[in-house]
């Protein structure tokens, strides 16, 4: 079985290569570039120097959300153009789902938090339990507030942060998390968006028919858009 891997969800740029159970190639780019002039020649760099024959590939595994409007929309693009190209269906894999994968096996709450702005986060929590990744809290936005409260009543024994947004909000948190609360911060190497990952959970969701067709895949936003947002607030007091 092999399966490429996409995720543009964020300012992280992504993709792999997985083969069976064997990781042949990532390339992963943390830098302020535009996705849709990197991502496919990232692929094709990875392609190359594996030898991948595109028509061997049995589907394509996206990050669907949520995350940057325009990130996931040239994921999705990328995806659907691939799979209509090599004829194979599209995984969808949960942005936040897939970057609590990055901690596979950890004890405690994983707690993904992406960046919303506006002490927003993007967030889901989730444990392992016998090797399986089970999702305690749905992926949803989130005032970092509201987070901190809702762990404070919930006293995990332990929950380890991660994502583009613990920089951002790490010293609020600490502020307001009760001290009680055991609480880690992921290194740089596994805090961050990764087509591993997406590729791992891909191939658990092939393997129990978790496909759709290309043309049938829509990124998960969560919420509107900002421009969406500010012309409802222009229209409402127009009225």
């Amino acid at each position: 079985m092999k399966l490429i891997a996409l995720d543009s969800s964020g300012l992280v740029a992504s993709v792999a290569i997985l083969e069976d159970d064997v990781l042949r190639a990532e390339y992963t780019v943390n830098y302020r570039k535009t996705h849709s002039q990197t991502l496919l020649p990232m692929l094709d760099e990875i392609a190359d120097m594996t030898g991948l024959d595109l028509k061997t590939v049995d589907a394509v595994a996206v990050s669907s959300g949520p995350g940057s409007f325009t990130g996931l929309r040239i994921g999705s693009a990328t995806a659907k153009g691939l799979c209509l190209a090599l004829q194979i269906p599209v995984v969808e894999v949960p942005t936040l789902a897939a970057l609590a994968y990055n901690l596979y096996g950890a004890d405690g709450w994983i707690c993904p938090m992406m960046d919303a702005r506006r002490q927003q986060v993007y967030n889901g929590i989730y444990h392992f339990e016998n090797g399986e990744m089970l999702t305690d809290v749905s992926e949803r936005p989130v005032g970092v507030a509201e987070l901190a409260a809702e762990l404070n009543e919930r006293k995990p024994s332990r929950v380890i942060f991660l994502g583009d947004g613990v920089p951002v909000y790490r010293d609020m948190l600490t502020e307001l998390l009760d001290q009680g609360i055991p609480r880690l911060f992921a290194p740089p190497s596994c805090s961050h968006q990764r087509a591993a990952s997406v590729a791992a959970l891909g191939k658990l969701y092939y393997e129990r028919g978790l496909m759709i067709k290309g043309s049938e895949h829509a990124p998960v936003y969560l919420r509107k858009s900002q421009a969406e947002r500010e012309r409802e607030a222009k229209k409402a007091m127009e009225t």
